[in-house]
Order: structure tokens, then C-alpha cells, then sequence
């Protein structure tokens, strides 16, 4: 990883400054003791979901991407990637659609197949709570997204209580799952003082590709000599991670200093839906943080930095090496190029995307009664990229392909919101966010800068080079919510807002349409190639939501029931970039504004009763039901799942917790037609887990898929896992990527 620094900008921020220097002599409670202050504690609740420490300790036995947590909570699933990389989705909105926050900081996901998104560099196991905003989610906590907000926090350090001794706490536990030989460690180590605090977290883990229930394909071969995979066997999903947190956490009266250094090492995470596999990620970020509570409220001020060195190639159940010398994938030697009379040779294809992250925020509470708080803040984020592909053979060469060359995305923004107690039942949350977001790019080149370079490389980047490459995007958030407490046992929350969100630098500037470039730039998964478009326009998402709780009394029960709808103008869908397009086959798309309409219903129902002999019971279940539809086309809004849900049964008896649970998807027919998306049937997973649990330890057993049902993943694109993936069809179409079969896991963790 390149050495960066920290800019002189953070430690000169006005925007921190301005904040210091306003409130330093501001008279503060000396009363007040270990503040922890949750950027997510609005007073409307009812379209917030979340998972707290113990749910997530629960799930530890049987996840390892920190996404697959949120895949328990109505109106949420998961679009499946690589194995540590999962796409969270809200009511069929998702990635980038999406403002996902981990420890205040809003991260970017650096490659074109947006393989390192900001979930993937969390372990599960060092997560203390996750919040989710669906639809309408207050102006504090949204920005450049449309579908909502989800915001994880890591486990942070503990202090004692005043006249204690420093004490020395943590975890260390570990995993085994059968199917695919993942396996894992985790630790947790947390020292505190009376007003300071230090905790470690870290963990590693590795998995073999993963087998279905049943063969799903007809070949076997991977290109590679010697190589070959099962017929139920999903290749590139492999995968081998480290990740490393230290925090530092210093208290003296209402003023709280926290610092967060993150580090993840990832030497290799294969995708079963992608063309291309993440051989090495690294990825550094500093987060630092002051925080003062006052009589009137709070102030937190916030700097972070993060750097992403990532690198794409063909993994192993990929062909590596192409060209006239390299007969039936065999290795050749020396590279050479086309052109050459000796033939042309091609070592796979290098490619690289770096980026740096910086930015500074300031969020204010000021509680002016008791009925009465407005929150208001601003920010700056700086975001530069350069991705590019390195000279490897053939028609990849003599130079380096320049995919985004100096590209900048900047933000920023401020916002006001009033949460106001309007009568004693009912109480309002209103407020606009403005936010300037300038992007930007630099010139490129192809491979070969020759009139004559394979796939129009020469007259297609003249072309981009000679466009207008800037663009300033103005976009307005407006929310307004009312809770209604109806009854003692109901209340009603029904909101509006209009959110927008500008395109990513993948949407905006990639600029090839040579298919075997386009085809390496991919976020979705669904095999196709994509170019970029420059006159993509910002979406703007109109929404209304509504909920409704009943919470009988002295029963045990709970119902909700959440409907809502969307309409989308200058949704960015994908239009056929050339003339080629057919249906059966992989295609090279391009991004266009066009519009988009999404309703649906979330509908949960809790039950929870005690036995004076067999402990207590809680039962729930969750249908979510949307439909997603480009209002210009009439065809279906790619990986959206029109109708899914699950049921579980909990038991807890002593130290014993069991869990039965049942997943389950309908058929999905409503598909996106330019992208040949692929229709799946409906399925059924069934899940059984236990676990003995005491304040020294915990032990977990369980199995998931039961049965061993074979099932296509409806949100996981298609398969193009193994063999001549260069070639955009030079591999078989039309297969889905299959779920996992049946798997056995065991996980235990020692406490101190």
C-alpha cells in the first residue's frame, strides 16, 4: 500500500474549529459520566429496524459476512457476491442506493465490480449494534441515497465507574462450518479505565468454494490445465480475510475523545457472479472523534481518512492464461502482443483500483425542551480514484488501460431537523439536507493508443477525452414524519420525502465499449458488460411510508404492518450500448436515466409466551412483498425478490437457546429484460440451531439447509464462476448461482 498521510485539512478543519471554539467555554454538567453517545436515537422509530449486541453474538455461529446479518429484518435481503461481500437491498433498492455507514463513516466502494463494499471490511464479531432506516429516514441520517440508511457501530472501549480499578476484559472464540470447510477466529480484547479505555478487535477466516445441493451445470472444466470442479460445485467462492481494529477512548467530564484505527488484509475473495476475482484488498482508515455533551444537548466532530489498495485477476477455477500460443488455457512464455508474427500470449489481466477518502463532519442536538429537539450538522467528504489495468499480452497492451484516471467525487452538505412533540400523541420529525456533489475525471487512454487498437479503444477515448467531464449536481432532501399514538396499544407513523442520490464514478465515467473491457466493469453480477454515461443526471426518489403497531396488552404479542411506495425519476437503469444486443446471450449495456415505481408491504408478527417447566417461547414471523417495475420499459427493476419472508421459533431454557427457523423466497418472474436476468423458482430453507450459554462461555451447533434443498439464489445474478470468462461469451449463459446445501457449523467462544 502506498504511504499517504492525513492532509493538513484535517487538523486545520474550520468546520471542527468553528464548533471547538463556539462551544469551549459553554458551562456543561460535571455530573454527567461515561458518555456514549448513538448517532440513531431518533424519537420516531416505527420504519427503524436494528439488531443489538445479542442478536448478533447469536448469529455469530452461522455468518461470516457481517450483510448476511441484516437478512433477519422485514423489508431487507441480501444480493449475494462474494462470500464476505454481500449487497444489502432495502424494499429493492440497493449498494450504492444506499447510505451505509460503519462508526460515523461513510465509506465507497473502490472497484468496478464493486467488490469491496463498506460491509465487507466489519467481522460480524466485532459489531456492537446495526440500525436500519427504511424509505423515509430523517434528513440526520440520510444523504446521497434513496433507499434508506444502515448504520453499524463497532464494539467500543469501556470505562469503569469512578474509584474502580482498571480492569482487563474480552473474548476469544472460533468456528467450523462442513460445507465449504469455512473456518475462523475471532478476539476481543478490552482494557479500562476510570477515563480511558483501549479494545482490540481482529479476526481471520477461510473458506473453500461452497457445493449445492445437487450438479447445476454441464462442464466441468475451469480453463485451467489439470484443474476441474464438481458438477455441484459453485466455483470462486473461496475466499481468505484478516481484519484489525484498535480504538482508544479518553473521557474528562462532558468532553470524549475517541480514536479508530482499522486495517484489513484480504489476499483473496472469489466471485462466482463476476468475470474477474479480488485477489489482494487492502484497506487502512483512521477515525477520530470529539464529543461534548452539554445541559442543552451534544456536539459530535469527526475526521476520517480511508485508503483502498485493490487488486483484480483470474482466480483459480478461472482460465489465466489467452492467446494463439496458450492452446487450451496452457501457460506460454514470453508475453507478446498482437501484432507480433509469433502469435500473441496474455499472463490474465492485472487490474488496480486505488482510492483515498477524507472528510470532516459535525453533528449538533440541541434539546430545547423536552417536547422539543433540533439536530442540525455539516460535512465535507473528498473521494479520488484511479483505476487501471496494466499491460499483460495480446490485445492487452503495449500500455496501460486508464478505466478512471484521477476521478473525483465530492461532497458537501449540511442539514437542519426539528423533532417536535406536537400534542402528547403526536409527535412530528421534519428536515432538509442539501448537498453539492462534484464529480470529475481526468483524460484516458486504451491499451493501445494506435488508430487501429482493438474495440475502438483510440477513437472512443478521444471521444471521452474531448467531452465535458465536470459536473456540479445540486440535490435537495426533504422528509416529514408524524408517530400517532393511537391507543395504549397502537400507534401509527406514516411519512414523505424526497431523496436523491448522484451516480458513482463507475455510472458516470467508465468509457469502452469493447466488449472485453465493458465486461470487466460490472456491479450487478449479471454477467454483462457496462459503459459509463457522462450525462447521467442525479435519481430523485418521491416516497410516502406508512406503519402501523398493535401491541396488545398483557398478551405477548406484537403485529406491524408497513406499506409504502416509490417513484424514482432519473432512475439508472441499463439500455443496450449497442446494436448487437440479443436476448440468450451476455450483452454490453450502458447507464441511462430513465424512471422507476416500487411499492410493496412489510408485515411482522411477534408472539412470546413463558412455561412454568419448559422455559419461555418467542415466536415470529416476516413476509416482505415488493414490485419494482422501469415505469418506461414495463419490465421488471433488476434483483429485486417480489415476495420473501421468514419464520422462526426461539426457546430458551437455563443456559439452553434453540432456534428452528424457515426462509423462504416465491418464484421470481418479474425480471429486467435488457439485462437477461434469469427467472427463478420458489424454495424453502429450513435451519436448526442450539446453543448452551453462561457468562464464561457459549457454545453454538447447527445446520443450515436442513433439508439439502436445491434452490437458485433470485438476487445473485449468474454464474460465471469458471472457465474462458474474458471472453464475454465465451462461457455457457443462462445459469443462476445456486444457494449452499446442506451445512453443519460448531462455534465457541471463551469470555474474561
Amino acid at each position: 500500500m502506498r504511504n499517504r498521510t492525513i492532509l493538513p485539512i484535517f487538523i486545520t478543519s474550520t468546520l471542527s474549529l468553528t464548533v471547538n471554539s463556539a462551544f469551549a467555554n459553554t458551562p456543561v454538567n460535571n455530573e454527567i459520566e461515561h458518555i456514549r453517545i448513538n448517532g440513531h436515537q431518533n424519537g420516531l422509530h416505527q420504519h427503524t429496524r436494528g439488531l443489538n449486541e445479542e442478536d448478533i453474538r447469536n448469529a455469530l455461529g452461522a455468518v461470516t459476512d457481517s450483510a448476511q446479518l441484516l437478512s433477519t429484518l422485514p423489508g431487507i435481503h441480501i444480493n449475494a457476491a462474494g462470500g464476505l461481500s454481500g449487497l444489502p437491498a432495502i424494499r429493492g433498492l440497493a449498494d450504492d442506493r444506499l447510505r451505509i455507514q460503519t462508526d460515523g463513516m461513510d465509506l465507497i466502494s473502490s472497484c468496478p465490480n464493486h467488490m469491496n463494499p463498506p460491509l465487507s471490511y466489519l467481522s460480524p464479531s466485532s459489531l456492537a449494534d446495526i440500525s436500519v432506516f427504511t424509505t423515509v429516514t430523517p434528513v440526520s441520517q440520510g444523504g446521497d441515497s434513496i433507499g434508506g440508511t444502515i448504520s453499524t457501530t463497532r464494539k467500543q472501549p469501556e470505562l469503569v465507574a469512578p474509584g474502580e480499578n482498571t480492569t482487563v476484559s474480552g473474548d476469544i472464540g472460533g468456528y467450523w462450518r462442513s460445507n465449504n470447510q469455512a473456518q475462523g477466529i475471532q478476539a476481543n480484547l478490552n482494557i479500562a479505565g476510570e477515563t480511558w479505555g483501549i479494545r482490540y478487535s481482529g479476526n481471520a477466516s477461510k473458506a473453500d468454494n461452497y457445493r449445492a445441493s445437487a450438479a447445476f451445470k454441464n462442464a466441468t472444466a475451469t480453463g485451467r490445465p489439470e484443474h476441474s470442479l464438481r458438477l455441484d460445485e459453485v466455483g470462486s467462492t473461496a475466499y481468505k480475510t484478516q481484519n484489525h481494529s484498535l480504538a482508544l477512548r479518553y473521557q474528562h467530564q462532558a468532553d470524549e475523545l475517541d480514536l479508530q484505527i482499522n486495517h484489513q488484509n484480504m489476499p483473496y475473495q472469489l466471485y462466482p457472479n463476476q468475470r474477474m476475482d479480488l485477489l489482494d484488498n487492502e484497506q487502512l482508515s483512521i477515525n477520530a472523534a470529539w464529543r461534548r455533551q452539554t445541559t442543552w444537548g451534544k456536539v459530535i466532530t469527526r475526521i476520517y481518512q480511508e485508503d483502498v489498495d485493490h487488486y483484480m485477476n483470474f482466480g483459480d477455477d478461472k482460465q489465466f492464461w489467452y492467446g494463439s500460443l496458450a492452446a487450451m488455457g496452457m501457460p506460454c512464455s514470453p508475453v507478446r502482443f498482437t501484432g507480433d508474427p509469433e502469435g500473441t500470449c496474455a499472463a490474465g489481466m492485472p487490474m488496480y483500483s486505488e482510492s483515498v477518502l477524507r472528510a470532516a463532519t459535525t453533528d449538533i442536538e440541541w434539546i430545547k425542551s423536552h417536547t422539543d429537539t433540533l439536530r442540525f450538522g455539516a460535512g465535507i467528504q473528498l473521494y479520488t480514484l484511479d483505476d487501471y489495468w496494466t499491460a499483460s499480452g495480446g490485445g492487452m497492451g503495449p500500455g496501460t488501460f486508464e478505466n478512471i484516471d484521477n476521478g473525483r467525487r465530492n461532497r458537501l452538505f449540511m442539514y437542519v431537523e426539528r423533532e417536535q412533540k406536537i400534542t402528547p400523541t403526536v409527535t412530528a420529525n421534519y428536515g432538509a439536507r442539501a448537498e453539492n456533489i462534484a464529480l470529475s475525471s481526468g483524460e484516458v487512454q486504451g491499451y493501445a493508443t494506435g488508430e487501429n487498437a482493438p474495440g475502438m479503444q483510440y477513437l472512443q477515448a478521444l471521444m471521452f477525452n474531448m467531452g465535458n467531464r465536470d459536473d456540479n449536481q445540486f440535490n435537495l432532501d426533504i422528509t416529514a414524519a408524524l408517530n400517532i399514538k393511537v391507543s395504549s396499544e397502537v400507534s401509527a407513523e406514516v411519512g414523505v420525502s424526497r431523496k436523491v442520490r448522484s451516480p458513482n464514478l463507475y455510472e458516470k465515467y467508465t468509457w469502452s465499449s469493447w466488449m472485453m473491457a465493458a465486461s470487466m466493469n460490472n456491479t450487478v453480477g449479471d454477467g454483462n458488460g457496462y459503459v459509463g454515461n457522462t450525462d447521467l443526471n442525479a435519481e430523485t426518489a418521491y416516497s410516502i411510508s406508512a406503519s402501523l403497531l398493535w401491541q396488545p396488552q398483557n398478551s405477548g404479542a406484537q403485529y406491524s404492518l408497513s406499506p409504502y411506495f416509490t417513484y424514482v425519476d432519473d432512475y439508472i437503469d441499463a439500455v443496450a450500448a449497442t446494436t448487437m444486443w440479443n436476448s440468450g446471450q451476455f450483452n454490453v449495456l450502458t447507464y441511462n436515466n430513465q424512471a422507476a415505481r416500487l411499492f410493496g408491504v412489510d408485515a411482522n408478527a411477534q408472539y412470546q409466551f413463558n412455561t412454568a417447566n419448559w422455559g419461555s417461547f418467542v415466536v415470529e414471523g416476516i413476509v416482505s412483498i415488493t414490485r419494482a417495475e422501469n415505469t418506461e420499459t414495463d419490465s421488471g427493476l433488476y434483483q429485486t425478490l417480489p415476495l420473501h419472508g421468514n419464520l422462526a421459533i426461539n426457546h430458551v431454557s437455563g443456559p439452553w437457546q434453540t432456534q428452528i427457523t424457515w426462509e423462504f423466497a416465491a418464484a421470481k418472474t418479474n425480471i429486467s429484460e435488457v439485462r437477461n436476468e434469469i427467472e427463478t423458482a420458489g424454495y424453502g430453507l429450513l435451519g436448526l440451531q442450539t446453543g448452551y450459554v453462561t457468562e464464561q462461555f457459549r457454545v453454538d451447533l447447527g445446520v443450515e439447509n436442513l433439508l439439502d434443498k436445491f434452490y437458485f439464489d433470485p438476487t445473485a445474478g449468474t454464474y460465471t464462476g469458471q472457465g474462458m470468462t474474458m471472453s464475454m461469451n465465451g462461457i455457457p449463459f443462462g445459469i443462476g448461482v445456486p444457494g449452499m446445501g446442506r451445512s453443519a457449523f460448531i462455534s465457541g467462544t471463551l469470555y474474561f
